[in-house]
């Protein structure tokens, strides 16, 4: 039987209330009453297994492969100013070097709640070069293991790593829209970083250089 009201419309429906431009930690707030729900994994399964044909293929059209996880956005109206997903982490084994394992920021702020499992999150300091404008340094913060039923969020001018995550470990994240035009990493074997730019917005750097 359909549920009444489904979690994500019922999560959009809590934010929909809130001013997108407040402190972010008050959005955390509405997003921590949500995700505190009981059986709320549960619910979210629920969900996605009564999706009719057209919701399936939305989701997997709008979700994408990372060398560590799977990301799943679950929900993105044009008209909202969230998007919702899940991230599926890998077994270990399949992790490539360059995404969550690299201390990194986003374009976006977020917040995230452990729906399975655990990982070992870490928040660093980075120090920037000032000529290429890419991370040259990066000390160590802070360490902790979260688990099931732990959250939090970030800024986009946070910098942060996951270097392990148990197998199959699940998060449910909710993004702000962007408010960076790219996001920086940095690789701690190599002391490489790097600058991301989304695809989407190179599309006019590709016609004119064509």
């Amino acid at each position: 039987m359909p549920l009444s009201t489904p979690p994500l419309t019922e999560l959009a429906e809590l934010l929909r209330r809130a001013d997108p431009d407040r402190p972010w930690p008050a959005i955390h707030d509405r997003f921590l009453t949500w995700a505190a729900q009981p059986g709320l994994r549960g619910k979210l399964r629920e969900h996605l297994q009564e999706l009719p044909a057209d919701g399936v293929s939305a989701i997997t059209t709008r979700s994408r492969e990372t060398t560590t996880h799977f990301a799943w956005c679950l929900r993105d109206h044009r008209d909202e100013a969230f998007s919702f997903w899940l991230h599926e982490y890998k077994p270990h084994h399949d992790w490539r070097p360059g995404y969550a394992d690299s201390v990194h920021n986003h374009r976006y702020h977020f917040c995230t709640a452990l729906l399975r499992g655990e990982y070992l999150h870490e928040r660093h300091a980075v120090t920037i070069d000032p000529s290429s404008e890419l991370i040259a340094a990066v000390a160590l913060l802070d360490r902790r293991t979260f688990e099931k039923g732990d959250a939090g969020f970030l800024l986009t001018s946070d910098f942060h790593r996951i270097p392990r995550a148990s197998d199959g470990a699940m998060t449910f994240v909710l993004k702000s829209r962007p408010v960076s035009p790219w996001s920086l990493s940095f690789d701690p074997a190599t002391g490489t970083g790097h600058r991301h730019v989304p695809v989407e917005s190179r599309l006019a750097d590709l016609a004119s250089g064509m």
